[in-house]
């Protein structure tokens, strides 16, 4: 990091200069972007057109891992193509149509190269059939670890965070497209599978049975999930809306997993409170027994838990609230590139301490007091680079500037800015000067050097 560096016009003037689309002024046609130009994950998404909706049907059968599928996207050209790309990995495709017609296509590594028989002029809406199978790997990361598919002993996981999705459908990979999606997953009679948003019913014919998913509200590629293998399934309504909580049969039925993730309901209200309305249309859970999982994701209206957070004598209900609160900063609300990854997990770890203070545990204020103590300050939250998107900068750092902007305006200001933003920004995409303006506009008063100093300054900040 560069020390003294500030999050000031001229970074947010870059920002925007890198997400832009060239205007096709002259008329022509011209091949899509082979990425949206985003360094922390290079290759992935694509430019030139916008997906509105996912429609998955896939069969997995875990005797040989194999997987086929069929993939219907439907999608907007945002400037007039010749050629468009997808995210797809490891996969062979079998057959491509776009609006019903054969379409010419081609691999290059990870991307799907598609030729549509007739150009696609700018604002047209066209609709994308792949038909493709193989056997899916997980993507695989030296710096961040190996993200996306992976077989189990009784099924499989499709998790992984920033790239997952690639490994099992063809997608425009990356949080600044997010569609809807319906998913039909066809397995053996005996085992669940498991995926997101609201539970459409089951269909069993010859030894396989169906299970069908929907989730209506736009939804980030990598925060598409699907867990097949032997599971106790426990189904009802909260809030009236379903609930769907999972945990892997290999775990005790009532160990600290089952006790954590049966008071999904319960932490999920309490966040309510605090942020506002939950923004899905479907509330749930799941808990892996597989090890090489050694971490939680936020996975829309159904977080995916690896089994090392319950591995102590009772419930751990922090790592339940931190997920949850991705419902809304994460989830709900996205962010538009990853250098502003602390928008998802400051407030979330943030949202750990609430909850912790709630449930009687350590308050608020303990939690900003020792994380302060300890923080290295020449790492910074935002652009943390590639390698460290994951770390304490993020999260911890993240949820100290949190407080401190909740020192600096005042509990009434400041839940009416977390509220308002997440109402706001429903099922959008956001960055660290979007947030920081609308902070600002609704606090009525300067915010930035306050934001500098928290989230970016080499020193560590006077308390306000």
């Amino acid at each position: 990091m560069t020390r003294g560096r500030r999050w000031g016009a001229a970074a947010l003037a870059v920002a925007l200069l890198a997400g832009g689309c060239t205007r096709d002024d002259d008329g022509r046609f011209h091949p899509g972007a082979a990425d949206v130009g985003d360094p922390y994950v290079p290759g992935a998404g694509n430019g030139g057109y916008d997906v509105g909706h996912y429609a998955l049907k896939v069969r997995y059968d875990p005797a040989n891992d194999r997987l086929t599928g069929e993939a219907l996207l439907t999608a907007t050209a945002t400037k007039a193509l010749s050629r468009f790309q997808l995210d797809l990995a490891g996969l062979t495709v079998d057959r491509v149509r776009v609006d019903g017609a054969p379409a010419k296509h081609r691999r290059d590594g990870a991307e799907l190269i598609v030729t549509p028989p007739h150009g696609l002029p700018a604002g047209q809406r066209f609709a994308v059939e792949v038909t493709y199978g193989g056997v899916p790997e997980p993507l695989p990361s030296a710096e961040l670890g190996d993200g996306g598919f992976r077989a189990t002993g009784d099924g499989a996981i499709a998790l992984g965070q920033p790239e997952s999705a690639s490994t099992w459908y063809p997608v425009n990979d990356h949080p600044s497209d997010k569609a809807t999606y319906d998913l039909e997953v066809t397995v053996p009679d005996r085992l669940a599978a498991l995926s997101n948003g609201v539970p459409k019913g089951t269909e069993s014919r010859d030894g396989w049975t169906t299970w069908r998913w929907s989730e209506d509200s736009p939804m980030a590629s990598y925060l598409s999930t699907l867990v097949i293998g032997h599971y106790r399934v426990a189904t009802g309504t909260h809030a009236g809306k379903p609930i769907v909580t999972a945990v892997a049969a290999g775990l005790p039925a009532d160990g600290p997993a089952a006790a954590s993730v049966a008071r999904t309901g319960e932490i999920a209200d309490f966040l309510s409170g605090r942020f506002g309305p939950y923004p899905f249309d479907a509330y749930g859970g799941i808990v892996v027994a597989d090890d090489r999982i050694r971490y939680a994701l936020e996975t829309q209206s159904r977080p995916v838990y690896g089994p090392g957070f319950f591995r102590g004598a009772g419930p751990n209900t922090e790592v339940v609230a931190h997920e949850l609160a991705h419902q809304w900063f994460g989830d709900s609300v996205s962010v538009a590139r990853w250098s502003d990854l602390w928008l998802n997990e400051g407030f979330a770890t943030y949202a750990e301490w609430l909850w912790a203070e709630h449930d009687g545990r350590r308050t608020v204020e303990r939690a900003f007091a020792d994380r302060y103590a300890v923080t290295d300050w020449s790492k910074p939250s935002v652009d943390p680079g590639r390698a460290a998107m994951f770390g304490d900068a993020v999260y911890q750092r993240g949820a100290l500037t949190v407080h401190a902007l909740r020192r600096a305006v005042g509990d009434d200001a400041f839940f009416r800015i977390l509220r308002g933003w997440l109402a706001e920004r429903r099922n959008g995409t956001a960055t660290t000067a979007d947030f920081i303006g609308y902070a600002e506009r609704t606090a009525g008063k300067p915010l930035r050097p306050l934001f500098d100093a928290w989230l970016v300054g080499a020193s560590a900040p006077a308390l306000p």
